[in-house]
């Protein structure tokens, strides 16, 4: 019988083994294999992640043409953009007189590229030497060194670079930079001080101005297209607007130079460490001359000791001495403690807590009114009239007179008087036993004249100030600072000071400053120079002298302080009044200051019979 079941395994006519076929369904069809589960998660991640990706990559689009499309397009415009500063960067400084005492000008260096001359080393070498003053051999040299950049010369001015722009030469290259020039070099370099490399102020208005003076920059802008090359943008609406204003100051030049030269001769006459001068106008505190010795030239400033950046006028303190005795006669007339024709009688000699005090003169001047007090520069007497005042009521009006605070000049550095605390003040008698002769205490010079001014003007603290304002090329003002006043004195009281400080100039120790046919106050002044470690220094002293003009419309303070003179002679008569008188001849003929109506000037013992 023959079996007609389903074969698994057969042989072929070949004899090979066939493989088992899937079975058939009841309907006859194969049945097929299952999927794994891991590859249908596959397939479903790996759908995710490209869905995700394009919905991603449509987002970043969205956000880059539509959302930052400003951002991204102003960030692209700045890159094409280059800014050109096309004016002077600082202002000018200019006097009273509109003279320019500091500007910005155009210096030019010049600058060798061997790499792209158009013509031969030697030729170039030998038409640059002539010019810069060296071989041609020495130029040979550094081209055969370097292939660009080669810097020949720097620092030249309009005049220098034209022999070098005539000879157009190819791989010679000019650079052109700004600088600051002071063209009237060390004799205002106490108020200007100087601006570095960077073009920054280190000291003086350079420095405290720097707001002031550094302009209202605008930029020109140009782009740059792919091919590096620049093209014209769009300039500011108000580019011929530009800001072209200068900084004028109180100052006179001509005034200044007067006191330099006075100045410096005293110096050198009395081999002197430092000396100052100081000219003010009281009825508002400009300053019109300030001048300190040793000095810089600002535009060779790194050839200068730091020291002399400082200015000491405003930064160091000093006892005033005897120049601070009018003062004290005003506090004294204010409280009533005396009047103009109180005697004082004056010993040669007094002792305060066990301490002798004498008059610099060493002698006695005997019976005094206030002026003759002045006019002999009474130390004995001047005690004996501030005894009379209570102490505390005599601290209390040095105080007012702003001892301790600074004067609020407009230069760099100003420090602060001293004056001891009022419990040590008024603790002993000795205090202001000293004090009443200008010791004990210390203030700057600036202090000093301010001081001095307010019994000039009748009574008021004006602010001592060397900036006027900005101005155009017109002389027209387009700003200017406020400066604060304040009454320390009535109009009553400095008038009686006033005339009295007119008979030291007249007939007492400031003699030696009179002018023909001028009334003229003033007050000598030599004062021991206090000691760092405490006390006093043996053989070093300051001399000065102020002075105040005209009697009959006072307007005018000069102030001379020269540090450690030298010499046997040497006294605030000697050394600081004819400088004093030197320049106050200046300012009668630059203000044009008319005579004075003079009236005869009785002497010291003529007052007292009367």
């Amino acid at each position: 019988m023959t079996d007609t079941s389903p074969k698994y395994r057969s042989h072929s006519s070949q004899g090979r083994v066939k493989k088992k076929s899937k079975p058939l369904s009841k309907e006859g069809t194969r049945i097929k294999a299952k999927s794994s589960p891991s590859s249908t998660w596959r397939l479903i991640v790996v759908w995710f992640f490209l869905v995700a990706g394009m919905f991603g990559l449509g987002w970043r689009l969205y956000q880059l043409q539509i959302i930052q499309f400003e951002e991204l397009h102003a960030k692209a415009r700045r890159q094409q953009t280059i800014s050109l500063r096309p004016y002077i960067p600082r202002r000018s400084i200019i006097d009273r007189q509109g003279n320019v005492l500091a500007s910005d000008k155009l210096i030019y260096s010049v600058y060798a590229h061997p790499k792209i001359f158009k013509k031969k080393p030697e030729e170039i070498a030998q038409a640059l030497a002539p010019l810069l003053k060296v071989t041609p051999q020495s130029l040979l040299d550094k081209f055969n060194k370097q292939e660009t950049g080669i810097l020949l010369v720097k620092n030249l001015d309009e005049t220098e670079i034209n022999p070098f722009k005539t000879l157009k030469l190819e791989g010679v290259d000019i650079n052109e930079s700004y600088a600051r020039f002071y063209p009237q070099n060390e004799l205002s370099a106490d108020i200007l001080g100087y601006v570095d490399q960077e073009r920054i102020g280190q000291a003086g208005l350079e420095l405290s101005q720097r707001k002031l003076l550094e302009r209202d920059l605008f930029n020109v802008d140009t782009r740059r297209n792919g091919e590096g090359v620049v093209l014209p943008a769009f300039l500011p609406k108000d580019v011929f607007n530009f800001d072209e204003l200068q900084l004028q100051l109180t100052l006179d030049l001509r005034l200044q130079r007067a006191a330099r030269a006075a100045l410096k001769q005293q110096i050198q006459k009395f081999k002197a460490k430092r000396g100052a001068v100081i000219v003010m106008d009281a009825k508002d505190g400009s300053i019109l001359s300030l001048v300190a010795e040793p000095s810089y030239n600002p535009n060779q400033y790194y050839k200068s000791d730091v020291s002399l950046f400082k200015n000491w006028t405003v930064s160091d303190l000093y006892e005033p001495g005897s120049t601070f005795k009018p003062l004290n006669i005003a506090i004294a007339l204010e409280e009533k403690v005396i009047t103009p024709k109180t005697i004082i009688n004056d010993t040669g000699a007094i002792t305060v807590d066990r301490w002798p005090i004498k008059n610099a003169s060493r002698k006695a001047n005997g019976r005094l009114d206030i002026a003759g007090v002045l006019q002999t520069s009474s130390n004995v007497a001047m005690v004996q009239i501030m005894q009379r005042l209570n102490r505390q009521v005599y601290y209390r009006r040095l105080a007012e007179l702003g001892l301790d605070q600074t004067s609020g000049i407009d230069l760099p550095g100003e420090v602060a008087g001293h004056l001891k605390s009022e419990e040590e003040f008024t603790r002993q008698a000795i205090e202001t036993a000293t004090a009443s002769f200008g010791q004990g205490f210390s203030l700057t010079p600036i202090k000093l004249i301010q001081l001095h001014a307010a019994l000039a003007n009748g009574g008021h603290l004006v602010t001592p100030h060397l900036v006027s304002g900005l101005v155009d090329d017109y002389g027209q003002k387009h700003w200017q600072p406020k400066y604060t006043s304040k009454a320390i004195f009535t109009p009553q009281t400095t008038q009686k000071v006033i005339e009295m400080m007119e008979t030291v100039v007249s007939d007492g120790t400031g003699e030696v400053a009179k002018i023909d046919k001028y009334r003229i106050a003033g007050k000598t002044g030599t004062a021991q120079k206090a000691s760092p470690r405490g006390g006093y220094l043996a053989n070093a002293k300051i001399t000065s002298f102020v002075a105040i003009l005209p009697v009959e419309s006072p307007r005018y303070v000069i102030l001379a302080v020269v540090d450690e003179p030298k010499g046997a002679n040497t006294y605030g008569s000697t050394v600081a009044a004819p400088m004093v008188k030197s320049v106050m001849e200046a300012l009668i003929s630059i203000q044009g200051i008319p005579p004075s109506q003079v009236k005869p000037r009785e002497g010291v013992k003529e007052r007292i019979q009367q």
